[in-house]
């Protein structure tokens, strides 16, 4: 009887067309609308399941990923388990990392084994890779051999390869067929992939020969064999290139696609413009955060805890780093304790030569990150940036010297303090290229240490050099 009604409204609700017409997913600024939200946590609650299995069909996997952030967490799992084979598992890789996991704990193993089998090789091991070797172990057990053992493979090349990234769905052929056997396999092969770009051409071992693509391939005639269209030269990645450097190829040579061999040269797998493009916002994300000294897995939906935790140590380093420069000070406390105006003024040099170093340190790690900057054209940069901090420098000189007069009515001290901005900004442009440079060369990340030691001679070269100046120029002691 249940399941008549159940019909019934589908059959009502597609009667009036499409759910999303009548209940819009996002406002005119492309924001999630509380209605919808609401809406659905409603039929979640009902369990009307022909409703949700409607949305979820109709939904972009974008857009289902973000309608399963915006629920309670229990009614992210009910909705997997309400909509079943109609839930595309693709959404879960939109989410937040904790809240795949999250879900994928709370799903039975069968349930993901059967959403892992609708998605492409690169999609599932992104879903699977976060979870813990059981809970990874138990859900690759419920899949069918020849599925598992593919996936089994990618998992272990290392994280963040192009193995990791590859999808292993592609189209191979023998370099001796014709175009028309090309054409006529992919019109009567069921289970190409989703998408593609080019076919590849491999001999009996599936070593790579080479690299056809659609456009050269559909305007060949038929008997033309695939040998004579193929290009030997096509760039090719390796599985364990790093992706980062796989996706600054591709930006390089203008691919949509790049075939993927192991150390023997056999054609594994093929990695596409969509898996370059997570990839370059990843590690654009990763490195915003790295520079702010938080972790990149860090993740909106994390708890308190959770985050406290993982900043603490970063916060602890900068304390111990604060703690050095306000040493500086303490050299200087008997001249601090005779002019009171040189403590209030010595912040701000230190801070003018911060920000300076900041905006150098940011242009050197994004060009480190890019290969713009190396050993090539090292010293050119360092001078440039170097002439950049004088010239600063003796602009706001002038500026803070002009308000440190106007300030205190003390026209030395408007001296004293150009020439420490001056000083301080040569020195936080030097900093600001040198230590990314430095930590890049001993094969650290520019991006995670760089700002608490650039930071760090900022504040003692600027406080240095204008308590140091103004001792001399007053005959403090």
């Amino acid at each position: 009887m249940a399941e008549n009604i159940d019909v019934a409204q589908a059959e009502a609700r597609s009667a009036q067309g499409s759910v999303l017409d009548h209940l819009p997913m996002r406002d005119e600024e492309g924001q999630l609308r509380h209605e919808f939200v609401e809406e659905i946590t409603r039929a979640i609650h009902a369990a009307d399941r022909p409703l949700l299995c409607e949305v979820v069909a109709e939904l972009h996997e974008a857009d289902l990923g973000d309608l399963i952030g915006a629920l309670e967490a229990e009614d992210r799992v009910t909705l997997v388990e309400l909509t079943g084979t109609d839930f595309d598992f693709s959404a879960l890789n939109e989410v937040d990392d904790s809240v795949r996991e999250e879900i994928l704990e709370e799903l039975e193993p069968e349930t993901v084994a059967e959403g892992v089998r609708e998605l492409e090789s690169d999609d599932a091991v992104q879903l699977l890779e976060g979870l813990d070797q059981e809970d990874k172990a138990e859900i690759l057990e419920k899949l069918p051999p020849s599925e598992r053992v593919a996936l089994e493979r990618s998992l272990l090349y290392p994280e963040n390869s192009a193995g990791r990234r590859m999808q292993s769905e592609f189209i191979a052929v023998p370099p001796d067929w014709t175009v028309g056997q090309a054409i006529d396999y992919m019109r009567d092969t069921p289970d190409l992939p989703d998408r593609f770009y080019e076919i590849y051409a491999v001999d009996s071992e599936k070593h790579w020969q080479g690299a056809v693509s659609l456009d050269t391939l559909l305007r060949a005639r038929r008997p033309v064999q695939i040998a004579d269209l193929i290009d030997e030269d096509r760039r090719r990645v390796s599985v364990l290139d790093d992706q980062e450097e796989v996706a600054r190829m591709f930006g390089k040579y203008n691919l949509v696609a790049a075939p993927v061999v192991d150390t023997t040269n056999r054609l594994v797998g093929v990695i596409t413009i969509d898996d370059v493009v997570d990839v370059i916002e990843e590690e654009a994300d990763e490195d915003l955060k790295a520079l702010g000294g938080v972790t990149s897995d860090e993740e909106l939906s994390d708890s308190v805890w959770t985050i406290a935790r993982a900043r603490f140590n970063w916060l602890l380093v900068n304390l111990a780093t604060a703690f050095l420069a306000s040493s500086v000070l303490g050299l200087f406390e008997g001249q601090l304790e005779k002019m009171v105006a040189l403590a209030v003024l010595a912040p701000i040099v230190a801070s003018q030569g911060g920000n300076a170093a900041t905006q150098t340190m940011t242009v050197a790690v994004r060009a480190l990150a890019t290969r713009e900057l190396g050993s090539k054209n090292a010293l050119r940069v360092v001078m440039r940036e170097a002439m950049v901090g004088l010239v600063n420098g003796l602009a706001f000189a002038v500026i803070t010297g002009v308000a440190a007069v106007a300030w205190f009515k003390i026209p030395g001290l408007g001296i004293v303090i150009g020439l420490a901005i001056i000083c301080n900004l040569v020195a936080g442009a030097l900093g600001g290229i040198l230590i990314p440079m430095v930590l890049e060369r001993v094969r650290a990340d520019p991006a995670v240490a760089s700002g608490t030691f650039v930071t760090t001679i900022t504040d003692v070269v600027g406080f240095f050099s204008f308590l140091g100046i103004a001792t001399l120029w007053f005959g403090l002691r």
